[in-house]
């Protein structure tokens, strides 16, 4: 095992957002659901909606998701598709009803579960990348980007060491830099100007040209939490409700590079392949109300307290190149060990309004909105998270989300749809952009019971980096999210 740092601005994003889940009828309104109440969903908006049902309720969700991705990378269009299906929800709410005159109609304790992000994608890029500048085109130029200023005698293997005992030692001494660079200089991929120990500067082992890269990422894994809610209604307009969630995090993901070239290099096939393992737990509160200004209309606000993750990450990495030196592989089937960490998620605070027509129908509109330039990684002290959240207060930038929902109802039928849009968390806009998305639905009311399906897609853009560092051309992704859920609830 090897211990090192290595998160990213990417790594704070991921654990930062959250997508629509929950119940069919709750997915069918895109979410609008904050000055509503009266679904277990609702619920995870506003902990005050848990107070709006009259009597004790359960419910429990399955869904299909699949996510498409179409990439564009240099002269190279790749395509896939991934799904997976799931119990995403389920949960329940008791209902106490006051039995004297006190102005505290009710209370309710509730429970709920909700995946609130689905980690499973796949998607891959190939092409040749053109952009040649100072080797910036090459997976060599992540080596080189990590070795440069680092002594030789610190990323290179001493007589009678394994490359296997080599790669762990750098790691567990020096770090996750000086890992890299080895990694580098024992496939060749790189040498040193001088054969000395105090050298620190470094030259690449490839002919200046066009390269050839088939990139894959593969990942699975969600982001969930438990929520334990109580709630009250005060009089006949208002009702107020705190949520206290715990959430986990089980993410892995693989990236894998194939690199060719013909321009003459001591060095002209490379692959690289990445892996890691992230398991967290975390905690957070909400704070809810809902205000009937008249019968018909209601107001919502509730705000969302940051969440305070705590993170342990594995890794594995293999590389092996081949070229005039024959073909060299670095495996070293070595754990690396990342020292437990905290992230900060952002707050957000959620206003919505609702109209209700009697037993007709609704509309409702929830507006959110979120700084993702106050995510943090903790501790703060560290120089190295330090410099990494004074570069995500300057690249991401506070978001508004918007939900438009709408319910009609006829006999024991319910017609629903929605709409929702989500600004981009980049302040450029692009390496992640706007989401759009749709929704819609239908249930049958069977009296004590309920059966709700609802479609709903949405579509989101993004320019993501090969690596964080020397290769970081972008691959371009258009990535759609369709899920179909089914629901039942009832009445307990």
């Amino acid at each position: 095992m090897s211990t090192f740092y290595g998160q990213d601005i990417t790594d704070a994003l991921r654990y930062s957002q959250s997508e629509i889940q929950g119940t069919a009828r709750f997915r069918a309104l895109s979410g609008a659901f904050g000055a509503l109440g009266g679904d277990m969903s609702a619920v995870s908006i506003n902990p005050a909606g848990a107070a709006v049902f009259t009597q004790s309720h359960a419910s429990f969700s399955l869904s299909n998701a699949e996510v498409d991705n179409h990439t564009r990378y240099f002269n190279g269009l790749g395509s896939t598709s991934e799904s997976n299906f799931d119990i995403h929800q389920g949960g329940a709410v008791f209902v106490f009803a006051s039995n004297n005159s006190s102005p505290w109609k009710k209370f309710t304790l509730g429970i709920a579960y909700d995946k609130t992000n689905n980690f499973d994608d796949n998607w891959f890029a190939f092409g040749t990348n053109t952009n040649s500048n100072n080797f910036n085109n090459t997976i060599a130029s992540y080596f080189f980007d990590y070795a440069d200023g680092l002594r030789f005698d610190e990323i290179s293997a001493f007589d009678g060491e394994t490359l296997a005992q080599a790669y762990q030692e750098i790691g567990s001494v020096y770090g996750f830099g000086n890992q890299q660079a080895f990694l580098g200089y024992e496939s060749f991929i790189l040498d040193p100007e001088f054969n000395t120990d105090d050298n620190t500067s470094y030259l690449i082992n490839l002919g200046e040209g066009n390269f050839n890269h088939d990139y894959s990422v593969v990942s699975t894994g969600y982001n969930g939490k438990i929520s334990f809610n109580v709630a009250t209604q005060y009089e006949d307009n208002l009702y107020l409700g705190l949520n206290i969630n715990s959430h986990f995090i089980d993410y892995q993901r693989s990236n894998l590079l194939f690199e060719e070239n013909s321009n003459g290099s001591d060095v002209d096939f490379i692959e690289f392949e990445n892996n890691l393992s992230t398991t967290g737990t975390g905690f957070s509160f909400q704070l809810g109300g809902i205000l009937k200004l008249s019968p018909e209309f209601r107001v919502g606000l509730t705000y969302d307290s940051p969440t305070w993750f705590t993170i342990e990450e594995e890794s594995t990495q293999y590389l092996g190149t081949d070229g005039i030196n024959g073909f060299v592989e670095i495996n070293p089937q070595v754990v690396n060990i990342f020292p437990e960490y905290k992230i900060k998620t952002p707050s957000k605070v959620t206003g919505s309004l609702a109209y209700i027509f009697g037993q007709k129908g609704l509309i409702s509109f929830d507006y959110s909105t979120k700084d993702y330039s106050k995510t943090e990684f903790r501790p703060t002290s560290d120089p190295a998270f330090a410099d990494e959240n004074n570069f995500i207060g300057n690249t991401l930038t506070d978001a508004a989300t918007y939900r438009f929902g709408g319910e009609y109802k006829h006999k024991q039928f319910s017609f629903r749809g929605g709409y929702r849009f989500e600004e981009s968390p980049y302040a450029n806009g692009l390496t992640v952009g706007d989401l759009t998305g749709y929704s819609l639905g239908l249930g049958y009311n069977f009296g004590n019971t309920k059966l709700d399906l609802t479609y709903d897609q949405s579509e989101r853009s993004f320019e993501t980096p090969l690596y964080s560092i020397g290769l970081i051309d972008t691959v371009s992704i258009d990535r759609t999210n369709s899920n179909i859920t089914l629901s039942l609830s009832f009445n307990i």
